[in-house]
């Protein structure tokens, strides 16, 4: 049940990052546009953009953390046994967990400061800039938790006790082409 949740809010967010994407896109070009073109440009272009590209990595990072794609190594703990496979995925979930905290603190206690400090050009709250790293650390707690009980209820295969996986890209054949 928990698994299916996480899967969903990760399709949300796949969903909220094409959309800022596209947003990006559009501010960016337009503004390119009006500038070379009209010798006018749209104020909070730049400063929105730069905000989406904030929220996109952090939001970003909870999805590959979901799908198992983060850069990784797998030299050492693929060689290991089932038993030392299963106490590195404890410990480096722990360490991670850990690291949750120390983001949402830090981007907490940014939030709390910035209460009051509004954006140059968009005059909207700078707590929302810094809230994506609270979003993040939430976000991925959640996953990190749900993945720790699935390994001590013994419900992980072998190939999902290395934190990461192989890219599924296949290699371009040929030979099949008409």
């Amino acid at each position: 049940m928990l698994n299916r949740f996480i899967d969903g809010y990760c399709r949300l967010i796949t969903f909220l990052i094409v959309a800022a994407l596209a947003v990006m896109v559009v501010l960016v070009f337009g503004n390119v546009v009006l500038r070379y073109g009209f010798n006018s440009g749209i104020t909070v272009s730049e400063e929105l953009s730069r905000w989406l590209f904030v929220w996109v990595t952090f939001l970003g990072a909870v999805v590959a953390l979901n799908e198992r794609t983060h850069l990784g190594s797998d030299m050492l703990v693929s060689r290991l046994s089932v038993t030392g496979k299963k106490v590195c995925l404890f410990l480096t979930h722990v360490l991670m967990l850990f690291i949750c905290w120390l983001l949402f603190k830090g981007s907490l206690d940014q939030v709390m400061v910035n209460l009051e400090s509004s954006s140059a050009a968009m005059e909207v709250p700078m707590s929302i800039f810094y809230a994506s790293g609270m979003v993040c650390a939430a976000s991925s707690a959640v996953i990190l938790v749900a993945h720790l009980l699935r390994l001590l209820r013994g419900e992980l295969s072998e190939e999902e006790l290395i934190g990461i996986r192989e890219s599924e890209d296949e290699p371009l054949d040929l030979s099949k082409q008409h």
